[in-house]
């Protein structure tokens, strides 16, 4: 908006004539002269005026001509003056509110234009339908700088984001009154809640996480949130976006413990999508001869992955199984005797840890190979 004293008095129209007519016959005013007035509050909004400038625009040109009104100059008694000033106050409270009606629905439509504009940016930047150079230019106008590296975060839950949803509007609160008005970028996509931040402001992507998924005090709160990578560039922000909405898919698939992924954790995941039926073989032949076990395969399977994750610590894999640490060994012996790959070696371990995760992407063994 402009400063208030830059508002040029042609937004006034016939103001001061048409109080004159009003203070000596005493009417309202009518339908046409208050679209006139609604249509120039229009264009002073339009023209980046403030609502205040101009309505001190009309009060002061009321004020200036008030002596000189034909209704006040020539009354012939206090009543009369009193009457032509009570009709062009009513004028003037009918002159505002239409004034008021035109500013607003301007700031409406501009409101609406730049929504559109954000929401088209957004669409451009992270399916990466622009141009380079063209999709830097429109960043800065939201507040990226694309020629730096960025890591996008995407949050979901059981319901969809917009950008009214009491939890974006959380989030966005928390996020700005810790780092201020940063290079960084809340929007929704898809019924997501996605924030877009430079690679060394990660403290952002951090905080958002913990906001986004925080529950505390009954509100909603996010089921996950996805981490992708850090990428140079505007590719880099598909990129990165690309990433956490993958990794909140293996999570689904997969039912990956823990509210917030990190992409650059589930590299593993991608490498061996990439390969189904080598990874199928792998299942097979490492770990096939566990559907043999007493209560199947599952359990044992089970056991390799919270041993894995456990650092190879019976008391905490144990723990994490809610079963005994005798119990835990006797698996592990049996894991061994089946399979021939010993759990405590640490090269057939790995290979033992890569087909479990192998055989969670494939649903094995509730799924056939």
């Amino acid at each position: 908006m402009k400063s208030e004293d830059a508002i040029p008095a042609e937004f006034l129209h016939d103001w001061a004539e048409l109080l004159g007519e009003i203070s000596t016959t005493g009417r309202l005013l009518r339908r046409a002269e208050l679209d006139v007035l609604a249509d120039l509050g229009e264009r002073a909004a339009e023209a980046g005026h403030h609502w205040r400038a101009l309505v001190d625009l009309y009060l002061r040109e009321t004020r200036r001509v008030w002596a000189t009104l034909p209704g006040v100059a020539r009354a012939g008694s206090v009543g009369e003056a009193a009457r032509a000033g009570e009709a062009v106050l009513t004028a003037s409270e009918a002159a505002i509110t239409a004034l008021g009606a035109g500013h607003e629905r301007a700031q409406r439509l501009a409101v609406r234009q730049e929504e559109a504009a954000r929401r088209e940016f957004i669409d451009d930047l992270l399916y990466g339908r622009s141009d380079p150079g063209r999709l830097a230019e429109r960043a800065e106008r939201f507040g990226l700088r694309l020629a730096r590296a960025h890591a996008v975060a995407v949050a979901v839950g059981e319901v969809a984001y917009d950008e009214a949803h009491p939890l974006v509007r959380r989030v966005e609160r928390e996020l700005i009154g810790r780092f201020g008005e940063r290079d960084v970028l809340l929007t929704t996509k898809g019924g997501r809640l996605v924030c877009i931040a430079p690679d060394d402001e990660r403290p952002v992507l951090a905080a958002f996480a913990k906001h986004a998924t925080w529950s505390g005090g009954g509100r909603e709160s996010a089921d996950r949130v996805a981490l992708g990578r850090s990428h140079p560039g505007a590719g880099g922000v598909v990129l990165s976006y690309e990433e956490a909405l993958g990794a909140l898919d293996l999570a689904e698939r997969l039912d990956l413990p823990g509210p917030v992924l990190d992409a650059a954790d589930l590299l593993v995941f991608p490498v061996l999508l990439r390969d189904r039926a080598a990874m199928a073989d792998l299942v097979r032949s490492a770990l096939g001869p566990l559907v043999h076990a007493r209560g199947g395969a599952a359990p044992l399977l089970e056991t390799i992955t919270a041993c894995a994750a456990a650092g190879y610590v019976n008391a905490e894999a144990a723990r994490r199984l809610r079963i005994s640490v005798r119990t835990l060994s006797y698996r592990l012996e049996r894991i061994r005797t089946l399979t021939g790959y010993d759990p405590g070696d640490a090269l057939q371990r790995y290979t033992l840890e890569t087909a479990a995760l192998g055989a969670r992407v494939l649903g094995w063994p509730g799924t056939p190979l």
